[in-house]
């Protein structure tokens, strides 16, 4: 015979995911509001970059034509005006705003799945009450934190490796073998490459993509969640309490998102060079290869040195363009989530 408590039990059970459900609805609703608002606000910041950054991935490495990331700025901004460094900017704004909905979203998914999965039968019950499980009270350990950013960078890398081409196919038109000029815009790319290669043409350089996005996404959170976890527990000897993320500042959680920001971008960067040139060379040079004869070809072609293409810059355009994107996130969930 069943005791008072288990029946209980088994109705907060029955009532939890129902309950929960208009609640977690809502959530995604800002986490895709949210991200695509930092998302935004990120790729004004970091796009002239990006561009420089693309163009010194793909130039030739027996003859390349800048000699770094200050010479690409200079002769870009003299050929063609300021104007160039944003060229191309229309579909990677769009793209943007995607991409980072879709990382925090499948970023804060995950998580709550992992809380739902090994809630106690205490925290439950809160679920069954309130709709969710506050996140003060039941933090995830770093691992998990990494765990959810991986699967977060694998769903995303489907959205923006087509985004991507687009992006990049823009930016390097003018530096071609021809120095011509092949496409109108974001739409002409599309219908051209439909026609030409079909669905899959959009998903050019995906291998590549995805390796970086799933450690990129691991490095991203884990890098921001554990600097955050650093100043709350910094706070906390000095105040004697418990500190949550919502209580950091504006300025620790812009600290902690730039560190983010470059560990991302340092850790798999030799994926993005072979993304790059895969998503360009038909462009560039007239032929097309596969994800290893590229990784070949880079390695034959300067050593390591190839794979680090464009670095330098990445790395540094990395660390504001992070900090805004964390900052304006987590800002936007405190005042308005």
């Amino acid at each position: 015979m069943e005791t008072a408590s288990s029946q209980q039990q088994a109705i907060v059970d029955r009532l939890a995911p129902d309950h929960g459900a208009k609640s977690n609805m809502r959530k995604q609703l800002d986490d895709l509001l949210f991200g695509s608002i930092a998302g935004l606000v990120g790729k004004f910041v970091e796009y002239p970059f990006d561009t420089v950054k693309v163009r010194l991935q793909t130039q030739s490495l027996s003859n390349p034509k800048y000699s770094g990331p200050l010479d690409c700025i200079m002769q870009t901004v003299k050929q063609h005006g300021i104007k160039d460094l944003y060229r191309g900017m229309s579909s990677p704004l769009v793209g943007s705003m995607i991409e980072n909905a879709a990382l925090f979203v499948g970023y804060k998914q995950v998580q709550r799945i992992i809380r739902d999965v090994s809630a106690t039968p205490e925290q439950r019950k809160q679920y069954a009450e309130q709709g969710t499980i506050d996140e003060d009270l039941q933090p995830l350990s770093l691992s998990q934190l990494i765990l959810a950013g991986t699967i977060s960078g694998a769903f995303t890398s489907i959205v923006l490796t087509p985004v991507e081409l687009i992006k990049c196919k823009l930016q390097v038109q003018q530096h071609g073998a021809q120095g011509l000029v092949h496409f109108r815009g974001p739409i002409h790319i599309i219908t051209h490459t439909f026609q030409q290669h079909g669905l899959a043409g959009f998903y050019r350089g995906h291998l590549a993509t995805f390796i970086r996005e799933c450690g990129g996404g691991a490095f991203w959170f884990g890098s921001y969640e554990y600097v955050c976890m650093l100043f709350m527990h910094h706070r906390e000897k000095q105040a004697g309490k418990p500190v949550y993320k919502k209580d950091l500042s504006a300025q620790e959680l812009m600290a902690a998102g730039a560190i983010g920001g470059m560990s991302y971008n340092f850790s798999f960067f030799p994926f993005d060079v072979v993304k790059s040139h895969m998503q360009t060379e038909e462009e560039l040079t007239g032929v097309k290869r596969r994800f290893g004869q590229v990784v070949k070809g880079l390695w034959q072609g300067a050593g390591i040195r190839g794979f680090y293409q464009g670095c330098g810059i990445t790395v540094a355009r990395s660390a504001p363009t992070s900090a805004i994107i964390f900052m304006t996130y987590e800002l936007l969930s405190r005042h308005f989530g």
